[in-house]
């Protein structure tokens, strides 16, 4: 063999694994995490002992990813949650389910006038700003005790629904808080001592359970003469406490407060007199009060004021989810 031949033939040789290796297919590239969505549903769970995907309530909210347009469900175990919890107005359609009503507990203990200079607006131990928001099987709590206003929950948002939940406090347990917000509570419990539901919102409470716990008013609507609708009580019942013996259904928190319990049964409790004017005798020309076939001991149709309504059949009837919650945009809240 030439020494040229031997040359080239030693040099192909060499070569050769090189030029296989070059000819392989190329390995599998691993595949990248698949983006957040916010037209994916998203579930979260929330647990105490760790037993999640986060400890509190508040990190699987701001987990979620801004201005959701399906629905997030962030589950909740049973266990005592202390915090102050905010809702913000980009965080929309965010559903908080509990694993039972009573084992869920959000609390904390804020009021007007305490060290850190809350007010009535500030005191609520959660704040709902986004819409469409859902809540099931919680118990709301503000812990302060009866040291003056203390919300438990603040509701801005639009299109918000609460079923089988616990609303806890005493004096403003409830802050229907703005105008332009639609809400609805079905198989709810509330309780408190004064103005305990109140606001200016377009609210409908449907077979829920009302629990005076001081001689005092239930409502404190703030209703704008724009809205045709304040607070609404269907199938609803009033209970006490037996220290509550003298109870109103409501006062005007501002002068064209609507309120109106249809098909409610009310205790003993409930004065004859029913509503109060706010030491205002001109709030009786712009509030609307109304009643239809309550009954019960507190049914007392010709024992209210004369200011106040029984509302006919005929009247009755507009008393729809259709019709309360119509608006610029339409919205029906599913009754189960």
């Amino acid at each position: 063999m030439s020494l040229l031949r031997f040359c080239v033939l030693s040099s192909l040789l060499l070569t050769a694994p090189a030029l296989y290796a070059q000819t392989a297919p190329p390995a599998a590239q691993p595949k990248s995490a698949e983006a957040p969505s916010f037209n994916k549903p998203v579930r979260l769970v929330v647990a105490a002992d760790g037993s999640g995907d986060y400890r509190t309530v508040q990190e699987a909210i701001m987990a979620v990813r801004d201005f959701m347009q399906v629905e997030a469900t962030i589950f909740i175990k049973n266990g005592t949650y202390k915090e102050k919890l905010l809702i913000p107005s980009q965080k929309t359609h965010i559903t908080l389910l509990g694993e039972s009503t009573e084992g869920v507990v959000i609390t904390y203990g804020d009021y007007s006038g305490d060290a850190e200079k809350h007010t009535t607006y500030t005191s609520s131990t959660v704040r709902v700003q986004g819409n469409d928001f859902r809540a099931e099987n919680i118990t709301f709590e503000n812990s302060a005790g009866r040291v003056g206003q203390a919300v438990a929950l603040h509701v801005e948002g639009d299109r918000a629904v609460f079923r089988h939940c616990r609303l806890l406090g005493n004096q403003d347990t409830l802050f229907l808080a703005i105008e332009n917000s639609r809400q609805y509570y079905q198989d709810c419990y509330i309780e408190g001592t004064t103005d305990f539901i109140f606001g200016a919102s377009t609210a409908v409470f449907d077979r829920c359970t009302i629990l005076s716990k001081s001689n005092s008013y239930i409502t404190a609507a703030s209703t704008t003469p724009r809205q045709r609708f304040g607070l609404v009580f269907l199938n609803c019942r009033l209970t006490a406490a037996p220290e509550a013996q003298k109870v109103y259904l409501g006062r005007p928190w501002r002068p064209h407060a609507r309120t109106v319990f249809l098909d409610t049964e009310m205790g003993a409790h409930i004065t004859p007199a029913g509503w109060d004017n706010w030491r205002n005798p001109e709030n009786e020309k712009t509030a609307f009060y109304a009643e239809y076939q309550s009954r019960g001991p507190g049914a007392n149709p010709e024992g209210r004021v004369r200011w106040s309504r029984q509302l006919t059949s005929k009247e009755a009837k507009q008393y729809t989810l259709k019709n309360i919650f119509a608006g610029t945009e339409p919205w029906l809240p599913e009754s189960k």
